[in-house]
Order: C-alpha cells, then structure tokens, then sequence
C-alpha cells in the first residue's frame, strides 16, 4: 500500500488540518501520520505555536485512539490539537440527535403552576394558560392560546421559533433572550403569531407568514425550503 496518501497535511490560517485516510489500518495511520508531521515543513517554525484539527472521515476512533493521536501530536514541537472531527456518531449521539429532531405532540390544557418540557419541538394541541410553562430544546408549536411561559431552545439554540394560534404570553423565551409581556403582539385573536430571535438579539413577535423567510430551515413542515 502507499503509504504516502494515508495523511495530507494542509495549512490553514488558523493553522495545520490533518487528513485522516479513513481506509487503511489504524497502525498504518499512526506510523504515517508520525512520519509526516516530523518532516514537515511546517514543523520549522520553532517559535511558533500552531494550532491542529485533525479530520478522520468515516473512520471510528475508540476514546483511547483519540488520545494516543492526540498524543502523538502533542509529542511534536509546538503543535497544540484543537479537535478531532468524525463523520461517525455513536448510538447515544445517534439517540440524542433523534429526540433533537422529534416532533413531541401533547393534547391538553397547560393549567397555572404546570410545567411541560420536552427533548426535540413540542405541538401543543391546547391553552397555556396564566402561570404555566411549556419548554422545549427545539420550536414550540401552540394550537391555542399562549397566556403563560414558553421557553423555546432552551439548551441554547437561538435559531428556535415560538408560535401561536393566539400569542399573548406573559413571558417568551428562546435560548437565552427573554422578552416579557411583548407589546408587539396583536390584539386580533384570529392572526396566528411567532416569536423568533432576530439579527440584534431581541425576540421578534411577527405574522406567522414571516417564519418561511426568517426560518427557511423548518423543512419538516410542507411548505419549507
């Protein structure tokens, strides 16, 4: 085998990225990766800290593998590894991606002193009423009406949207923004409204009509783009 495709070796602004061959034997990868690195011309900057990311492709690391790569390089002057990227996830990222992309459906009324939260966008087919609190990590759909606490992307993705039949809450978060008691929202009950983060950190409550051109990534739903 050439063993001289195994590892490519190129040189960023932020620094160097390792290619990975992600086909040959993992002893193979070691024995070249080590070779390359030493003869490197980069590696002549002797004053100069230089930053690796290391790309693996479809190739599963073990946590023991990582560190010995990681090792290995660490070994080498002034070279610090700022991560190793795998196309390949485990069954527990597999799982948390899952529950992330799920859509949670829930019929009921959310009564004062409630508090639903749920992994992935919650649907709620009913009221939240004054004192209850819906949460989720992804969107939060409401057919009904909004009177108490939603709190969208709560582990911190800003790109969540709240909407509502009818948007008249007493408190709306997304990720970490809070907006209390929005004045923009309508006093016409028939408009479905939503809430979304816009470019200056504040919550936005708008039309529901403006989510295809704010949110154009919401393609579970017919009509996305």
């Amino acid at each position: 085998m050439n063993n001289a495709q195994n590892v490519t070796i190129k040189g960023t602004k932020d620094g160097l990225t390792l290619h990975l061959d992600d086909t040959c034997s993992y002893e193979e990868l070691k024995k070249e990766l080590d070779r390359k690195i030493s003869s490197s011309s980069y590696m002549q900057e002797e004053d100069k800290l230089i930053t690796v990311k290391v790309e693996v492709g479809n190739r599963y690391l073990t946590v023991a593998q990582q560190e010995e790569l990681k090792e290995l390089i660490r070994q080498k002057r002034h070279l610090i590894v700022d991560e190793i990227k795998t196309n390949v996830v485990t069954k527990e990222e597999a799982e948390q991606l899952r529950q992330e992309q799920q859509i949670v459906t829930i019929a009921r009324v959310i009564r004062s002193g409630q508090v639903v939260e749920v992994t992935g966008d919650l649907l709620l087919i009913g009221d939240v009423n004054p004192g209850g609190t819906v949460k989720a990590s992804g969107n939060i759909f409401i057919m009904g009406t909004l009177k108490g606490i939603a709190h969208a992307g709560c582990n911190g993705n800003d790109e969540a949207v709240i909407a509502a039949s009818v948007m008249k809450p007493s408190q709306l978060r997304i990720s970490e923004c809070i907006n209390r008691a929005p004045d923009q929202s309508s006093d016409d009950d028939s408009k479905m409204e939503c809430a979304y983060i816009a470019n200056n950190k504040q919550i936005i409550v708008d039309r529901l009509q403006v989510l295809i051109q704010q949110r154009p990534n919401l393609t579970r739903f017919e009509g996305g783009r």
